[in-house]
């Protein structure tokens, strides 16, 4: 009978001992899940960079990383100065303005050649800071403003504050800077656009387009 009364205790024991293993195996198996995580983060990371992007178009204050294999004394973050050019080692100064990546980066490898035999160069814009647009001429608020939200131009007479009094809304134009330096001018008929006749004209701004209202 004495053992009775003790079973009550031996089973408290019990019950603590499970427990407890139960909890040190749930810290066991939450301590060993953040091993998985690695592989997924550098995944992430290997797809951040856009080396040899041959769409962007490089302006002014943009930063630029350039990379040179096995050069780091040549490898650097650079800012494209107000010139629009760049200086690096061996390579001296390089107009990067107007410019992609690619074309960049064919121009540094070039020049290197006289130094480094099979240059590899790679161009990565690490800092966008050129995605501005101008706005000229008979608008309330003339000037250089940023590019956001794929804006149109319709957006970007908005944003300067809309006509002067004297505007002529029907031979608005658009100054487009081209890869190799020259300009494309693109008619935009305000009338127009805004009864619906001629939609496509309301073209979406790129960066360094001037919009010209005589």
């Amino acid at each position: 009978m004495s053992q009775d009364k003790i079973n009550p205790e031996v089973l408290a024991v019990l019950a603590m001992s499970l427990l407890l293993s139960a909890s040190l195996a749930a810290q066991t198996a939450g301590a060993a899940m953040p091993h998985a995580a690695p592989p997924a983060q550098n995944a992430d990371a290997s797809t951040a960079a856009k080396p040899h992007d041959d769409s962007f178009v490089i302006g002014n204050d943009d930063v630029l990383a350039v990379n040179v294999w096995k050069e780091p004394d040549i490898s650097r973050s650079i800012p494209v100065r107000s010139d629009g050019k760049i200086s690096l080692p061996l390579v001296g100064e390089v107009q990067a303005t107007g410019r992609t990546p690619l074309k960049l980066e064919q121009e540094i490898a070039s020049r290197l050649k006289n130094y480094i035999s099979e240059p590899e160069v790679t161009v990565i814009v690490q800092q966008i800071n050129s995605q501005k647009f101008n706005i000229l001429g008979q608008v309330t608020r003339p000037g250089s403003y940023v590019i956001t939200n794929s804006a149109t131009v319709l957006d970007a007479i908005a944003v300067a504050g809309g006509f002067r009094d004297f505007a002529k809304q029907k031979s608005i134009y658009i100054l487009r800077q081209n890869v190799d330096g020259s300009q494309t001018r693109i008619p935009f008929n305000y009338k127009e656009v805004v009864k619906g006749q001629n939609p496509a004209q309301n073209i979406k701004l790129q960066p360094r387009d001037t919009i010209v209202v005589p």
